[in-house]
């Protein structure tokens, strides 16, 4: 039963007052504040992968500053225990906070619209502050309504010209600092997702030329900054966007300072499954959710921990599942299975599917519009993005990277057997024999056949996984070729018998039906010939074979099919149903 007390899960919330103010679960990073105000530079940028907490502590820091906060929120946390350092700063600062996030535009006129759009909903927070006050001549409110689209015909359709939007945030600043009598804390969140979404859809040059002349106005020559954050998931080389901005301190992945505030420490997991009761799920959600290491600390994805108790609270959810990838597109682990081919990169990643490391330099200072020019870059990108991360020291730029956790594991394995099956579609001959094959009980070669698909994609080693994790790759190989045979009915994991077979075919023919039952072993001591022995024993004793029979199946072809890294053995057994 669930437990009304219990706090809520704050799935997808990321404003810091409403988590406090409706009794969410909070997990403490309150002490980032302190640590920022005795660390800070004039423009800080902190990097790190998507569902890290970036926007929730961004979030949180604006609670903290802005004039007419609340300072309830922070009530037994653990900022709250620095008396002079909340009596000095919380509430007492104007605070600009934007999001960047949501600048997805299909072509360069809609990102800077919508750009338009988001400073023009955070300089209308300060409308009735600024439009009344007496510190602001006619002037200076005049430059404020070119921001909020005040006095327009048709507000609708009015966009900000390129030098009252490029200049917006710097005059947003000093109109704040004016009223306020204080200068102004500048918050951007996601700062790098319109240069992400500008590379993909061609319209890259424009918008680097934009915010770059944005930034350098509000961050660099600006007069009324008291100091800047900036948050992304890729730190843009400086010549890009941040050209001339020597005032830029950057807090990436590999950073020491601040590392344990985004993620959740393993104490910190442990304190939350222990509130929900979770205890017991404690190596599952380690095994699946932790691994990733930011400077020295180890965290765990908090978006992938929070929305498993929030799953798992009632009972009724057992096992860890990937809840990562839905988040957003993969594109950047496909692009790297694209350039794997045959060689060297073949067998690295099935190192890291093996859970090994592989050495490479990582060069953080990257460009989008060069992302994907060379697999260098391609391996920079997977380990600042969070599909990979560092085990170990580093040598300079040399890293050791593993595949962080049994998730991210599931996503390489995901994207591989998806072009797995689009390699197989490709090649209709081959499929086409290898199906002809199987139908006829001819096992040798089935044998034969599935070799040559093995080879065109990686094995999987003995370090990582358990046997039938392993079993379940090379079952998700069979059903990838199986797939396309659309006149077959094909189940996996059909319930039959006393069991579950792996993969269940009925084949309706003009003469006689005829059923398949495929039983798939991993042959962990290389014993491939008993492997498949075993398999077919498992199908006899289980009783997999009756519901062919109750289909009127006249021929039931009892497959075992044994694998070792790239290599099979397949064994069959023909049975004849009278009727």
């Amino acid at each position: 039963m669930i437990d009304t007390e219990k706090r809520k899960q704050p799935v997808g919330i990321e404003d810091f007052g409403k988590i406090r103010r409706e009794n969410f679960y909070y997990v403490d990073k309150t002490a980032m504040i302190r640590d920022l105000l005795r660390k800070w530079g004039e423009v800080n940028l902190f990097t790190r992968p998507r569902r890290f907490g970036k926007s929730l502590n961004m979030s949180m820091l604006k609670a903290f500053f802005e004039i007419g906060c609340d300072p309830s929120l922070f009530d037994g946390l653990e900022i709250s225990h620095e008396k002079e350092l909340c009596e000095k700063y919380m509430g007492k600062v104007p605070v600009l906070s934007m999001s960047l996030k949501g600048v997805n535009g299909n072509d360069y006129d809609t990102a800077r619209a919508l750009i338009c759009s988001v400073i023009g909903e955070e300089a209308l927070r300060f409308y009735d502050v600024l439009i009344s006050s007496s510190r602001l001549n006619d002037v200076e409110k005049a430059r404020y309504k070119q921001l909020v689209m005040v006095d327009q015909a048709n507000r609708e359709s009015f966009i900000m010209s390129d030098a009252v939007l490029m200049g917006s945030l710097r005059t947003l600043s000093a109109l704040l600092e004016k009223h306020y009598g204080s200068k102004v804390i500048v918050l951007i969140d996601e700062y790098d997702v319109p240069l992400s979404k500008a590379n993909e859809h061609g319209y890259y040059k424009k918008m680097v030329l934009l915010l770059r002349n944005m930034f350098e106005q509000v961050l660099k020559t600006n007069e009324s900054l008291y100091f800047a954050v900036l948050t992304g998931c890729l730190r843009v080389a400086k010549e890009s966007i941040f050209t001339g901005l020597n005032n830029l301190k950057v807090f990436s992945i590999t950073s020491v300072h601040f590392d344990q505030y985004f993620g959740f420490t393993d104490e910190e997991v442990k304190d939350m499954l222990s509130y929900y009761g979770l205890e017991d799920r404690y190596d599952a959600v380690k095994k699946w959710y932790d691994g990733y290491c930011f400077g020295d600390a180890e965290v765990y994805c908090p978006w992938d921990v929070i929305c498993y108790c929030d799953e798992a609270a009632d009972g009724k959810t057992k096992g860890p599942k990937n809840y990562w990838s839905n988040t957003s597109g993969n594109d950047s682990v496909r692009h790297f299975i694209e350039k794997m081919g045959n060689g060297i990169m073949r067998g690295e990643m099935e190192t890291l599917i093996a859970g090994e490391t592989v050495e490479k330099e990582i060069h953080e200072d990257l460009t989008y519009n060069h992302l994907y020019d060379s697999v260098e870059n391609l391996w920079s990108m997977l380990f600042m993005t969070g599909y990979l991360t560092r085990r170990g020291g580093s040598d300079g730029d040399l890293f050791r990277l593993a595949i962080p956790n049994m998730e991210i594991r599931s996503i390489f394995i995901r994207q591989i057997m998806a072009m797995f099956r689009e390699d197989v579609a490709k090649d209709g001959v081959l499929l086409k024999e290898f199906c002809d094959a199987l139908e006829k009980g001819n096992a040798q070669k089935v044998e034969t056949l599935f070799k040559t698909y093995l080879k065109k994609t990686i094995s999987i080693r003995d370090t990582f996984a358990r046997r039938p994790t392993k079993e379940n790759f090379y079952h998700g190989i069979l059903l990838g070729i199986l797939g396309y045979k659309n006149d077959w009915y094909l189940k996996s994991n059909k319930e039959s018998g006393n069991g579950f077979s792996d993969i269940f075919i009925y084949i309706e023919g003009a003469d006689a039906d005829t059923g398949i039952i495929i039983e798939v072993k991993y042959a962990q001591d290389r014993q491939l010939e008993q492997a498949c022995r075993n398999a077919i024993s498992q199908i006899d004793k289980n009783r997999y074979v009756e519901e062919l029979k109750d289909e009127g199946c006249h021929t039931i072809l009892k497959y075992g099919i044994a694998c070792y890294k790239k290599e099979c053995r397949v064994l069959v057994e023909k049975e004849n149903i009278c009727e």
